[in-house]
């Protein structure tokens, strides 16, 4: 079956920097909704359009086609004092962006009474390599369709 509009994809994948170093690689394979409904990049999902199991790819991707470019808006240096107690590097907190939408933001340092946050995607910015294979395809149900992903076995479950 060829990947097309309305058929859940499952595919390996790899990421990597424009250097080649592997940045993430899926222990679980990874499946989405395919045709538009931002399950995935969308350079991804035209370079599998019309592909079959067994396709195999790189794609090497600019950041404003992966994750985007770095908004440095999205940076924040909070007081320490404004958050509850074990707040860690790595960890991650809902706010709001500048434009009032809900915004995730990543603890990226913590600095004495200073916690710095970023609401950029770690790989904002940064041109990636994505080598991906795919597994599998199959037609949508409904449901999926009208909830726009995937559900089941490595996909979302309601």
């Amino acid at each position: 079956m060829k990947i097309e509009k309305d058929t859940a994809v499952t595919l390996r994948f790899k990421v990597a920097d424009a250097q080649g170093k592997l940045l993430e690689e899926s222990s679980d394979p990874m499946v989405y909704l395919h045709g538009g409904y931002g399950n995935t990049l969308a350079k991804i999902e035209e370079a599998l359009e019309g592909k079959e199991p067994g396709f195999q790819t790189i794609l090497a991707l600019q950041p404003e086609d992966a994750f985007g470019l770095r908004d440095e808006s999205l940076v924040r240096t909070i007081p320490r004092s404004q958050f509850p107690p074990g707040v860690k590097v790595g960890g991650q907190l809902e706010g709001r962006g500048s434009d009032g939408r809900e915004q995730v933001f990543n603890v990226t340092k913590i600095k004495g009474e200073i916690v710095l946050l970023d609401g950029n995607h770690p790989l904002a910015g940064k041109a990636l390599r994505f080598t991906l294979k795919v597994t599998d395809v199959r037609i949508a149900s409904e449901d999926e369709i009208t909830h726009q992903h995937v559900h089941g076995e490595h996909g979302h479950h309601h």
